[in-house]
């Protein structure tokens, strides 16, 4: 498990759609990374189709500055979506956690293996499914880690997802 990389979730992606076909409604789909977006959705955005779905992982994070690591369950990325004219995006954003021993307000984002990034995907494909294509929605999956870990308690105050309100939040 290595730091952010964007280009992973990409090639996840990718294999989800197109090798194991799981969006197949012959829509064009793709997926990009905002850094600022949150899980509020204006009534226009509501009328031009888009939706948010937020899941909770269990990621690694590790400090900028003096390189300390630490796990979390409650790594919470954040996903857009909608379908229009054939072309289905996604817009993902990973939110940080800040260092405890360096309280510099830095937020780092958080790493996370194979499995964890195929779960959230999968995850939200359903949601897609359920909210794009009508489809019912499956009950193998949940929106949190697809492992129970232990953890140390999760502080809020060095959670940016906990400081905008959205950590852990069971999708409406």
């Amino acid at each position: 498990m290595t730091g952010w990389t964007p280009s992973f979730w990409l090639d996840i992606f990718d294999e989800l759609l197109y090798d194991d076909n799981e969006l197949d409604y012959g829509d064009e789909w793709n997926l990009n990374f905002n850094y600022t977006q949150t899980n509020e959705i204006t009534k226009e955005e509501r009328k031009r189709g888009w939706k948010v779905y937020s899941h909770c992982a269990f990621g690694k994070f590790q400090c900028g500055v003096c390189r300390k690591t630490w796990p979390s369950a409650r790594a919470v990325v954040l996903f857009r979506y909608r379908v229009r004219n054939g072309r289905g995006t996604v817009i993902m954003r990973p939110f940080g956690q800040a260092c405890r021993r360096c309280q510099d307000g830095e937020y780092d984002l958080p790493g996370f293996n194979r499995k964890e990034v195929e779960h959230a995907l999968l995850r939200l494909f359903s949601k897609i499914r359920k909210n794009c294509y009508g489809e019912e929605e499956s009950d193998d999956v949940s929106s949190t880690s697809s492992v129970k870990v232990w953890t140390k308690p999760h502080e809020a105050a060095l959670c940016e997802a906990c400081r905008l309100g959205i950590c852990c939040l069971e999708d409406e």
